[in-house]
């Protein structure tokens, strides 16, 4: 059952044109369903999604290619394929009813998650992709965010823990303090190391310490400490 947002959300669906149109989208989605992506819920969200509104006015004529674009202070949006298969590797394991966002970004990604669970905590250390994203998400009036600017590697112990954690920028290694947010019985996903040795992985929590998987080979910007 997808999240009641998706509603509110079918008015730009139609709105693109060219590039951004129903059919370029639907190009999109048959080279995810190819590609692997079986979940049907995670395609029908991405095929509802705007993706032209989370990235510069400049690159929305390719908001719909299969690939990572930047969206400022070296960040990008990630590839539609990357989000597809995290989305569906969180929701293979379980069925989250929070989750915690590690790296808010371009909100593409936050967006897609909370059309699916009742709610997202989303964490970003650059106060400037913060504000955007809480703007673009505002406007296509998805309430059931929380978003706090600040280090995404030390989670939000306040709301944990937390059924699902998704990580969206590279850690050399899972970062402990994650790791004990994520509640008995949940999956982290998340990638891991360094410039092209980057694994996509998936951490669950058992009765006996944590199980990981290694899911695909990835490229992610680093996951960095602080706040900018």
């Amino acid at each position: 059952m997808l999240a009641g947002n998706m509603q509110l959300m079918a008015d730009p669906v139609d709105s693109g044109i060219g590039m951004t149109s129903r059919r370029t989208r639907e190009r999109l989605i048959q080279r995810l369903s190819d590609a692997g992506i079986q979940s049907q819920e995670v395609l029908q969200v991405m095929r509802h999604l705007p993706r032209h509104l989370f990235v510069d006015e400049a690159l929305a004529s390719r908001a719909y290619e299969d690939s990572a674009l930047p969206i400022g202070r070296g960040q990008t949006i990630s590839q539609p394929y990357t989000v597809a298969l995290m989305t569906q590797a969180l929701f293979e394991h379980c069925r989250p009813d929070t989750v915690l966002e590690v790296g808010t970004g371009s909100g593409f990604q936050t967006a897609v998650l909370a059309s699916l669970v009742r709610r997202v905590y989303s964490v970003e250390r650059v106060c400037e992709l913060l504000e955007r994203a809480q703007q673009r998400l505002g406007s296509l009036k998805m309430r059931n965010i929380r978003f706090r600017h600040g280090d995404g590697a030390e989670g939000w112990r306040e709301y944990a823990p937390f059924q699902g954690i998704m990580v969206t920028a590279a850690p050399r290694g899972v970062p402990r303090m994650l790791a004990e947010q994520l509640a008995p019985g949940g999956a982290m996903v998340m990638p891991v190391g360094e410039g092209g040795q980057q694994m996509l992985v998936r951490v669950v929590r058992g009765a006996d310490g944590f199980e990981q998987e290694i899911l695909d080979s990835v490229s992610f910007v680093p996951l960095l400490t602080g706040v900018a």
